[in-house]
């Protein structure tokens, strides 16, 4: 490899460290000299060049910030004897003319329109505006059962098919805050088969649309969740606050309220497309199409999906996360995406 020294122009890039670290260690990254020799080529195979800038590439999607110069070169060195071992195999793939066999041809084609896709959905999400601190003061003040009051559960559920007919007897004995074991007799004693479990679960770790209903309860009491083909009664054995300030959240609701906004950039805009655009389906799929429509033209709503059980099977140890707390909101706010 030929290394020269050159005066560096910087590129406004988004480069992690790794990769800015590198661009500079291995080449002059877009250097203006009026020497030819000066190069961006980190090997050649054969005929074929394998540049720095495809190294970049790699190398920007490495999760790895902050590296020392020794973990820079090794990585470098590493992608690029993985480049080189590519490019030996197109090489061999070009001269078998597999290129021009209609497999090779339509995943050529699938992952052009791919990226296509991708470099337009990261335009429009490039446009969007960054929230504001006073937005996420609002949705910091708007959530205080995920921030500001957050707890931390230790959960008792019992879940039964939807269809038995002890709903009413459940909806009575959390009324009543009856304990956990009554109400297994209860449902042994009627015949009823039953699973059930215990954990602890921080809010965060509760579906959103349940965290409000069960973050009103008092310890030792309960509530019956009906969802899918099942009903729950679950039971707040114990529970202790660990607030999360406002300080503390702000990343995650940025990156929350970030990816919200995005989502629905991208989504208006499929719609805005799809309504200025003629979509004709052929042939089955015009059949299908026309067979599966509503009849007022709208969009049918997929059926609700039940939400995951809270608790693990009765008898398994479940402690709490052991993880830092901006870890656990961020999970938790992914969790709402």
């Amino acid at each position: 490899m030929k290394h020269r020294t050159s005066p560096q122009h910087t590129h406004p890039l988004r480069l992690t460290a790794l990769t800015l670290l590198l661009s500079l260690g291995l080449s002059a990254c877009g250097a203006k000299d009026d020497n030819p020799q000066a190069t961006q080529v980190a090997a050649k195979v054969g005929s074929s060049e394998i540049s720095v800038h495809q190294i970049n590439q790699v190398l920007s999607r490495t999760p790895i910030n902050g590296a020392s110069k020794d973990a820079v070169q090794a990585a470098s060195r590493e992608v690029l004897e993985r480049l080189i071992d590519q490019q030996l195999a197109v090489d061999q793939a070009t001269e078998a003319k597999l290129h021009r066999s209609p497999d090779v041809v339509a995943q050529l084609e699938a992952a052009r329109r791919d990226v296509l896709a991708r470099a337009y959905v990261q335009q429009l999400v490039g446009a969007v505006a960054k929230p504001t601190p006073e937005e996420v003061k609002q949705y910091y003040d708007a959530h205080p059962a995920l921030f500001a009051e957050r707890r931390v559960f230790n959960l008792q559920e019992i879940r039964v098919p939807k269809g038995t007919e002890v709903i009413d007897d459940l909806r009575r004995l959390a009324e009543q805050a009856r304990p956990i074991d009554e109400v297994a007799g209860v449902l042994r004693t009627r015949g009823v088969q039953f699973g059930g479990g215990s954990a602890t679960r921080t809010a965060e770790q509760i579906p959103l649309e349940l965290l409000p209903r069960l973050h009103a309860l008092k310890d030792g009491q309960s509530i019956v969740v009906a969802a899918g083909d099942g009903v729950t009664f679950v039971r707040v054995a114990s529970s202790r606050q660990v607030p999360v300030s406002e300080a503390q959240a702000k990343p995650g609701i940025e990156q929350f309220l970030g990816n919200s906004r995005s989502t629905e950039v991208i989504k208006n805009d499929i719609k805005r497309l799809r309504e200025a655009t003629t979509v004709t389906y052929m042939g089955e799929f015009d059949r299908a199409a026309m067979a599966q429509a509503p009849a007022d033209g709208k969009k049918a709503d997929a059926p609700a999906a039940a939400p995951p059980a809270l608790t693990a099977p009765l008898g398994s140890a479940d402690k709490e996360p052991a993880a830092p707390e901006q870890s656990v909101i961020e999970r938790g706010l992914q969790g709402l995406k």
